[in-house]
C-alpha cells in the first residue's frame, strides 16, 4: 500500500524562529539597572558609613607614661654635651668683592667651618682648609660662640700640611673663655667610643656619636701633601664639622675633625680627624711663632694594626721620602719585592735614648728639636728574619720644605 499523501509540509521543516519580545527584553534591562543601583547604593553604604569619622567634644589628652630614670651611658653623653659645647665654636670666613660693572662692594662669604677655644687668651683651633680662603689676609674671619655673640678674629698662623690654623679674638666681652679639655691620643684604642661636636650644614653645636674605626689612616692634605697618623671615626662627620673636635668618654679632646670619605661629599660612615698629640705640638708652635718651624725625618710609618700583627712597638718604617734626612742617614722602607714578598723596613725604636711606640712620639721628639740637630735613632733591621739587629744612625735634621 503505497503511502498516503501529505497535503501540507513537515512541522519541523517549514517552523521559523520565535522573534524577541521588546516588552519581555525591555523589563529586563530595567531589573538589571535596578539591581546595579541598589547593589553600588549598599556598597556605598557600607564604605561610607562605616569610615565616617566622628567628632568626641569630650576628647582629652592621652595620659602619660613615665618614662623613667635616664641610662647611665645617656646621662653621661648629656653631662659631656653640657661641659664641652661652650668651647665649641662657628666659624665663618668672607671677603669682600666688587661687582662686575659696578662700584658697589659686596661681601661674599667663602667658607664656613667649626673650631674651639683652646686657652684662655682666645686662641680657636680650626683647619686650615675652612680659613684658606683668606689665609693671605685679605678676608674676615667671624667666630660664633655658643651664646650666639660673634666677634671678628684674626689668624694667628696656619699649617697647611696638617691642615690647622689658629684664629684669636681679641675683642672677647664674656665672662670668659672656656677652653676644651686635652687629652692624649697615643693610647686610643679600635673600639673605643667617640664624639664630635660641630656645625653641620650651619646646624650649630650638633652631638654626634661614633667609635674609632681605625688608626695610623693617611689622607691628602690641602697643599697636596700626605697626612700621616690620622683618626678614622665612624661619628657622623659633615661639611661645617670640619674644625670640630673630636672627644672622648670622658669629654676629652683627642683629635680634630679634619676630612670625610664620600664621593657624594655628605657623611657615609668614614671621617678622619688630626690626632690631638700632633694638635698639641703645632698649635704651640703656631701660637710661638706663627708658622711652623721644625725640621722633619722624611719617614712614613705603617698603621699601627701592622704592630699589633707583629706583636711590637715601635715605628714600622713603610716610606723614605727622597732627598730627605731619613734616606741621607740610610733608612730602609718597607718593599714587596719582585715574587710578592713584603720586605719589612726599618722598625724605629728610639730617638736619642727615648722610647719610640708610634708615629706621635716621633714627632713629639722632632717639635723638641732644632734644624740643623743631629738625632741619634735606633732601629730594628732584619725585622722576624735571621739577620734581625739593632742598628745605629745618625740623622741630621733638615727643614721641612
Amino acid at each position: 500500500m503505497e503511502p498516503t499523501p501529505h497535503n501540507g509540509p513537515p512541522e519541523a521543516a517549514n517552523s521559523t524562529p520565535s522573534q524577541p519580545n521588546p516588552v519581555a527584553f525591555l523589563r529586563l534591562f530595567l531589573y538589571c539597572l535596578v539591581a546595579a543601583f541598589c547593589g553600588a547604593w549598599v556598597i556605598s553604604y557600607w564604605t561610607t558609613s562605616s569610615d565616617k569619622p566622628s567628632l568626641n567634644p569630650n576628647a582629652e589628652p592621652r595620659t602619660i607614661t613615665p618614662r623613667g630614670d635616664l641610662a647611665d651611658d645617656e646621662k653621661s653623653t648629656i653631662k659631656l654635651f653640657e661641659k664641652s659645647a661652650n668651647s665649641v665654636v662657628f666659624i665663618t670666613t668672607s671677603q669682600q668683592v666688587r661687582m662686575y660693572g659696578s662700584a658697589k662692594i659686596s661681601e661674599m662669604a667663602t667658607g664656613q667651618g667649626s673650631g674651639f677655644v683652646w686657652d684662655e687668651q682666645g686662641h680657636i683651633v680650626t683647619n686650615y682648609h675652612v680659613v684658606k680662603s683668606i689665609a693671605n689676609g685679605s678676608g674676615t674671619a667671624r667666630v660664633t660662640f655658643a651664646d650666639a655673640s660673634t666677634y671678628v678674629a684674626t689668624i694667628v698662623g696656619s699649617s697647611p700640611e696638617h691642615d690647622l690654623a689658629v684664629l684669636q679674638v681679641t675683642n672677647f666681652q664674656g665672662d670668659a673663655f672656656e677652653p676644651i679639655e686635652v687629652g692624649e691620643s697615643a693610647n686610643l684604642q679600635v673600639g673605643q667610643k667617640v664624639f664630635a661636636i660641630g656645625n653641620p650644614f650651619g646646624f650649630d653645636h650638633t652631638l654626634t656619636t661614633g667609635v674609632i674605626s681605625g688608626l695610623g689612616r693617611s689622607i691628602e692634605a690641602e697643599d697636596g701633601r700626605q697626612i700621616d697618623d690620622l683618626i678614622q671615626t665612624d661619628a657622623a662627620i659633615n661639611p661645617g664639622n670640619s674644625g670640630g673636635p673630636l672627644l672622648d668618654s670622658g669629654g676629652r679632646l683627642i683629635g680634630v675633625n679634619s676630612a670625610i670619605y664620600s664621593p657624594s661629599g655628605a657623611y657615609a660612615g668614614i671621617g678622619f680627624a688630626i690626632p690631638v698629640d700632633t694638635v698639641n705640638s703645632v698649635v704651640t708652635e703656631l701660637i710661638r711663632h706663627g708658622q711652623i718651624k721644625r725640621p722633619y725625618l722624611g719617614v712614613r710609618v705603617a698603621p699601627p694594626t701592622i704592630n699589633a700583627r707583629l706583636g711590637r712597638e715601635g715605628a714600622l718604617v713603610a716610606e723614605v721620602v727622597p732627598g730627605s734626612p731619613a734616606e741621607k742617614a740610610g733608612f730602609q722602607p718597607t718593599i714587596i719585592t719582585s715574587d710578592q714578598q713584603v720586605v719589612l723596613g726599618d722598625l724605629i725604636i728610639q730617638i736619642d735614648g727615648k722610647p719610640i711606640k708610634n708615629f706621635g712620639d716621633i714627632v713629639q721628639q722632632l717639635f723638641d728639636h732644632k734644624i740643623g740637630d743631629t738625632l741619634q735613632v735606633t732601629v730594628i733591621r732584619g725585622l722576624l728574619t735571621e739577620k734581625q739587629r739593632e742598628v745605629e744612625l745618625e740623622v741630621v735634621l733638615a727643614e721641612s720644605t
